[in-house]
């Protein structure tokens, strides 16, 4: 949706309601025009004359708009002024009609949304860094788009609701988040939020129907075969036609909240590390959350339910599911139909399950279910799916283990994925053959951050003005150790950690300190904010990274350096 395509299809509807109006006044001024040149009139000496079409035109102007300025340029005959009577009523209803339907153009919702696409694209194209689009603007959009405002990452969102754009324009953003109110599967509206600009750099999409999903994500594909697509999807049926768009991310909050939980049950330092590193700001290294092992109930066999089931089953955890529906699928599993009451809940054996998992999709349920678990086993590990943010108050005072949000859940995920996309990998490191280093790496972060969070962020040594690559051309050999350390004391170190260096296209988990730094070298830290910012200016400026590498401050003036020169001779002889 080009601006000059927006700009023509606002003409057209301009064109198209004001036709009438228009032709109505051309028509009034030529017949007024036309009619005050012909009536007879005479001249300044009294002798019969007429009044040209140049006076005759001034005259009818401002008489259709009901200013007087007298008989100009001569004094008119009864002839004139009759007509100049009949004029200025034709001149004064023909524009009162006109204004009106100006009026009336001005509040058609077809013009309206014209001029918002139109505003919207214009925005679009004005951001010049790169920025992400974002289709749906409910609890996870708005959740990513609050991230990448931390993070100064633009976006263009787009949403189907009214009321979502509204709440987006009063947010107070770190930087421009122009929104449209439109369908995002239509292609013009991708168009508009510049999915084939070189500087956007993903598309998201987040709404609430995974076949729009499905839709956003091949429109996008179709108009730009190049850009990342990260889709929040829930139906595994529709998952194979995703995946024949090649690189489209699908990201689950079920399955990841499933695979979360399997994570905890069986290593529940990498599952608190993850928490803190996935941005949750309630992490107690003390006391880390470690379900029990044991047999589990299962409320509700839904999308949640059956990702849970999965995750247990995988690892030999013995579940016990309660689903109101009957089910028509012979499977070994255990499961009494009803609803999770007080009747059902102690015939799945509640006295004897060490922990339950609520799921449904309402809220109410969940959190009258969550009680009369705790009141008939309160030793049991509780974990509840909460379906709306805005309840989140309620669930906080219900004190479960652990709270399941899937706006919350997806967005996280999907932040990450867009500022570092090789985080992914990183994780899977540490569940797989890096899972002798999760003690190691719990308590680093614990002693070099505390309880404090941390960002996650990219840096590339590449390009000017990079301390580590002038060095490097000086024949400096810079190493990890050295761009950890505080500038204020290089004895200190900087709360921050390398995870990923990436290199000639591998990467290379959790880089030792001694590592030696190269040009093209693209580095993944976590850290907290006022580390990112020295940092930043530490490869901004090769003298301070100097004093980091040897500990001593280079002279910057010429009769410094000339001086230092003189002394290390001085010393050679």
């Amino acid at each position: 949706m080009p601006v000059t395509s927006e700009l023509n299809r606002v003409s057209a509807i301009v064109l198209r309601f004001m036709r009438t109006p228009l032709l109505l006044l051309i028509a009034v001024y030529g017949i007024g025009v036309t009619g005050m040149a012909l009536m007879p009139g005479q001249d300044a000496a009294g002798n019969p004359g007429r009044m040209n079409l140049f006076h005759a035109f001034y005259f009818f102007t401002y008489t259709a708009t009901t200013t007087g300025f007298g008989e100009i340029p001569n004094q008119f005959s009864d002839a004139q002024r009759l007509w100049a009577t009949v004029c200025l009523f034709l001149g004064v209803v023909a524009w009162l009609y006109a204004i009106g339907s100006i009026i009336r153009l001005a509040g058609h919702p077809e013009f309206l949304k014209a001029m918002a696409e139109r505003r919207f694209s214009r925005s679009v194209r004005r951001i010049a860094q790169p920025f992400f689009i974002v289709c749906g603007f409910g609890d996870t959009g708005s959740l990513l788009a609050r991230g990448l405002s931390d993070y100064y990452c633009a976006a263009a969102v787009i949403d189907i609701d009214t009321e979502r754009i509204k709440a987006l324009g009063l947010r107070d953003y770190n930087v421009n988040m122009p929104g449209l109110c439109a369908d995002a599967s239509v292609p013009k509206h991708l168009l508009g939020a510049g999915v084939q600009l070189p500087n956007c750099e993903a598309v998201v999409a987040l709404t609430s129907n995974d076949a729009t999903n499905l839709k956003i994500a091949v429109m996008a594909r179709s108009l730009n075969p190049q850009i990342r697509i990260i889709c929040r999807f829930t139906d595994q049926r529709l998952r194979e036609h995703l995946d024949t768009l090649g690189d489209v991310i699908a990201v689950d909050p079920f399955e990841i909240f499933a695979q979360r939980l399997s994570t905890a049950l069986r290593v529940h330092l990498l599952y608190i590390w993850e928490e803190w590193l996935f941005g949750a700001t309630d992490v107690d290294w003390t006391k880390p959350v470690q379900p029990p092992k044991g047999k589990w109930i299962i409320c509700g066999y839904g999308r949640m339910g059956q990702a849970v089931q999965k995750a247990m089953g995988a690892k030999d955890v013995p579940t016990v599911i309660i689903e109101p529906a009957a089910s028509d699928e012979e499977t070994d599993l255990s499961r009494i139909q009803g609803r999770a009451g007080n009747s059902t809940l102690q015939k799945a054996g509640i006295k004897d399950a060490v922990g339950i998992v609520v799921g449904t999709d309402s809220d109410e349920d969940n959190l009258g279910i969550l009680l009369g678990s705790r009141a008939l086993n309160p030793e049991a590990f509780l974990v509840v799916r909460q379906n709306h943010h805005e309840n989140e108050l309620a669930f906080n005072a219900a004190n479960a283990n652990l709270i399941m949000q899937p706006s919350l859940v997806t967005a996280r995920r999907i932040f990450l994925t867009l500022v570092a996309p090789e985080i992914r990998a990183f994780v899977e490191y540490l569940r797989n053959e890096g899972r002798i280093l999760i003690p190691e790496l719990a308590d680093l972060t614990q002693r070099t951050f505390g309880s404090k969070p941390a960002d996650v962020w990219r840096v590339e040594m590449t390009g000017s003005g990079n301390a580590v690559i002038d060095l490097k051309e000086r024949g400096i050999k810079v190493t990890f150790r050295d761009l950890l350390r505080h500038p204020g004391d290089r004895n200190n170190g900087l709360s921050l950690l390398a995870l990923v260096l990436q290199r000639d296209g591998k990467m290379i988990m959790l880089p030792d300190s001694s590592r030696e730094l190269q040009t093209g070298d693209s580095i993944l830290f976590c850290g907290t904010e006022k580390a990112r910012r020295i940092l930043s200016s530490t490869l901004e400026n090769p003298y301070t990274l100097y004093y980091l590498h040897t500990g001593e401050d280079e002279p910057r003036s010429w009769f410094a350096q000339w001086l230092t020169h003189r002394r290390l001779d001085a010393q050679k002889r």
